[in-house]
């Protein structure tokens, strides 16, 4: 894409939000099991699903006008209207998000330079195992989703500067509603979902929902296939009118063959790249990966009197794996096409988590006027157990220019074995305060204090560590006009780390400073929405990749790494509403620079122009006729893969600009009944979905999903 077509872009969008009254490059061996972040158990306010306020990052119920950070929400309408029926896909559309598709079933993701390590369900943490999303996350669980962008002191207290996910469970409905949806799609791809909520009771105290999906696809990717079974339910009763219970238990079982573990190495020895079809894999028929992802809640939520409100919640999760993966390396020659080989393993993997929160807020009453306050606890606990059985000889790709026509033969494995034993204990008290200054000038502040403490072994490295730290939190607001607000937010870092130096020991926590500030409005009696941001992080001894032990001073090929300081900046500028009655619209522009402590160019993977936007117009009159799109466009990337050239230069594998465009087109049949189609990548953009790891495989052609729902 052309510069002044993306200039053309960002003006379109700052016009939006201004002028609306009017209208760190590393790399990582795939034979770490463990990669990036640690497992990280954290705790937050439970919001209410359907309430259409954001408190993910300071635990106080703010609109986002009145939240000094960036936050992006995606609500079920747009899940529906752009058939988002995963969590990668739904991220992906969202504004400041990077999505990393290292692999078939494992996905990781950034923002604004760094990986994303906090992730929540109704704002009480638990994080993916490792930062890494394995398996599809359904979306059919959720209302809808947030993405807080910057650190999250108050709310987390651990973790990088990126962004906090939120994601926010259906919850029973006092009212009779039901809907079921059956979608028909590309590659043999099919799904049933289903949503039944409402009252057990006549008077509506006792309240239920039952939500369930089915999925089953072949991929463009040889050999890949999927199939997913979702269920959940909720139980909800008003014990009396000011004490409700709330019970949740929800099961993800996905059974995926075919996969990829590591990816395409990109290159010939000699640096120049391999021309693979869209369609290459180096996996084979026999592998699999299957995950049971299983969730139980409770919840106890008091209203004492005025607008305080006590919540306590205990959550517990369990997420097995099952595995047998075959891993590529190799720098083939050119001329031959041969050298690539490859590495099989079995793998199962347990983990548990179980996480207390306790959480109160209200508004209280200083100097003549009203301030709003929030404090709690949490105490959680992680344990993981992982198995592992080597294979007992490599793989011969032969000649990867006839990768299509290989059929990798079954090795057998040594017996299974323990390799990791681990368990985390965090401990967190925090508290925040909006303080109403004056009618205009507003303030937030806050802090958290966590103790971390972890033990055990994985794969020859103790895990033992004792880390403590207060966070501070603090944030401005001062109310220029009636609808445009001036921001102003900071905290500190504190980033325990699971990577080990050439010793074999623990790095120290990365910490640092998260700085924000900006401009936010509401027109159209609130239903337009805008932000323009500027934003710097700073890390110091953030974990870099430097090299793999020998056996003497840890396991053999494993990694180690130092640290390495980095800065984050850039700016950002986002608008979501409604321009007319008709025309919704939802994106944004992300301009980012990183940069080591000595200022040379970091984390080249990231891309560091996004821009995303997507748009319906409804035409009520015809059939409720609705027309759509989705576009997103990023610069280029590049990372060094271990290719050189004939002077002995690391070769840089470069993914150009790309831009891609989805359409929707949707009517109502009758009364109660929708029929949409969507066409995804509709110009057919060849892409790599990652080069984070120097290996990277092809994103998905041109596809069209056909859905028919039933609402009631």
């Amino acid at each position: 894409m052309k510069r002044s077509l993306l200039a053309g872009l960002l003006a379109g969008v700052a016009s939006a939000v201004i002028g609306a009254p009017a209208l760190a490059a590393e790399t990582a061996p795939a034979n770490d099991p463990q990669r990036d972040n640690d497992i990280i158990v954290t705790g937050a306010r439970v919001a209410q699903a359907g309430d259409q306020q954001s408190a993910s990052p300071t635990g106080l119920s703010l609109s986002l006008r009145e939240t000094p950070q960036s936050v992006t929400v995606i609500d079920r309408q747009r899940i529906e209207d752009f058939a988002l029926t995963n969590v990668q896909d739904l991220l992906t559309q969202t504004v400041g998000i990077n999505v990393e598709r290292t692999e078939t079933d494992r996905t990781e993701f950034n923002s604004r330079g760094f990986d994303i390590t906090n992730f929540q369900f109704d704002g009480i943490g638990l994080p993916l195992f490792y930062s890494i999303q394995t398996s599809d996350l359904d979306t059919v669980l959720f209302d809808r989703v947030e993405a807080v962008r910057g650190a999250n002191a108050i709310m987390t207290g651990v973790g990088n500067p990126s962004a906090t996910i939120n994601f926010l469970r259906k919850r029973p409905t006092t009212g009779f509603q039901a809907n079921g949806s059956a979608y028909l799609g590309s590659f043999n791809m099919w799904r049933l979902e289903g949503d039944v909520s409402g009252p057990l009771t006549t008077n509506g105290a006792l309240r239920a929902r039952v939500i369930g999906a089915h999925e089953e696809r072949d991929s463009y990717l040889d050999y890949n296939h999927v199939n997913r079974d979702v269920m959940a339910g909720l139980l909800a009763w008003d014990v009396t009118p000011a004490l409700t219970a709330t019970l949740g238990y929800s099961r993800q079982d996905n059974r995926s063959r075919g996969v990829l573990w590591g990816a395409l190495p990109l290159t010939y020895s000699d640096g120049t790249r391999i021309d693979y079809a869209r369609s290459a894999s180096t996996s084979a028929d026999w592998t699999y990966w299957n995950t049971i992802d299983q969730t139980a809640f409770g919840e106890l939520a008091w209203k004492p009197g005025g607008d305080w409100a006590v919540r306590g919640v205990v959550t517990y999760r369990r997420f097995e794996e099952s595995a047998r993966l075959l891993y590529a390396f190799g720098l083939p020659e050119r001329t031959t096409g041969r050298g690539m080989q490859g590495q099989t393993g079995r793998y199962d993997s347990n983990y548990d988590q179980l996480l207390f929160d306790g959480y109160a807020s209200g508004s209280v009453s200083l100097f003549g006027r009203d301030h709003q306050l929030a404090f709690g606890v949490s105490n959680g606990r992680s344990d993981g157990e992982q198995y592992a059985g080597n294979g007992l000889a490599f793989v011969d790709y032969g000649d990867v220019r006839d990768l299509a026509n290989f059929r990798a033969p079954q090795i057998g494995y040594s017996p299974m074995a323990q390799q990791a034993d681990t368990r985390d204990l965090l401990t967190r008290a925090y508290g925040a305060m909006h303080l109403n200054l004056t009618d205009r000038l507003k303030g937030v502040v806050g802090a958290t204090a966590i103790w971390l403490k972890s033990s055990g072994l994985s794969y020859g490295t103790d895990q033992a560590r004792n880390n403590s730290r207060v966070s501070p939190y603090a944030g401005l607001l001062y109310d220029l006009t009636s609808h445009l607000t001036a921001y102003a937010s900071y905290t500190n870092i504190f980033n325990p780390q699971r990577e080990v130096d050439i010793t074999n020991r623990r790095l120290d926590p990365a910490s640092g400073t998260s700085i924000e500030a900006g401009l936010k409005g509401e027109w159209m009696g609130g239903r337009l929405y805008g932000s323009a941001a500027v934003f710097r992080a700073e890390q110091k001894g953030l974990a870099l990749f430097a090299g793999q032990f020998n056996g003497t001073n840890g396991p053999e090929g494993f990694s180690y790494y130092t640290g390495q300081d980095s800065i984050s900046k850039g700016f950002e500028v986002e608008v979501a509403g409604r321009m007319t009655d008709r025309w919704l619209v939802s994106g944004g522009f992300t301009h980012l620079q990183i940069e080591d402590g000595d200022g040379i160019r970091a984390r080249s993977f990231i891309p560091r122009d996004t821009f995303k936007l997507a748009a319906t117009y409804s035409i009520e009159q015809l059939n409720d006729l609705k027309l759509g799109g989705q576009f997103r466009y990023q610069s280029r990337i590049s990372n060094t893969n271990g290719a050189v050239n004939a002077a002995g230069q690391a070769v840089p594998v470069v993914q150009d600009a790309y831009a891609t465009l989805d359409l929707l087109g949707s009517i109502r049949v009758i009364d109660h009944v929708r029929a949409s189609v969507n066409v995804r990548n509709v110009t057919n953009a060849k892409y790599l979905g990652t080069l984070k790891y120097g290996q990277a495989f092809y994103a998905a052609p041109r596809s069209v999903m056909a859905t028919l729902r039933f609402d009631y």
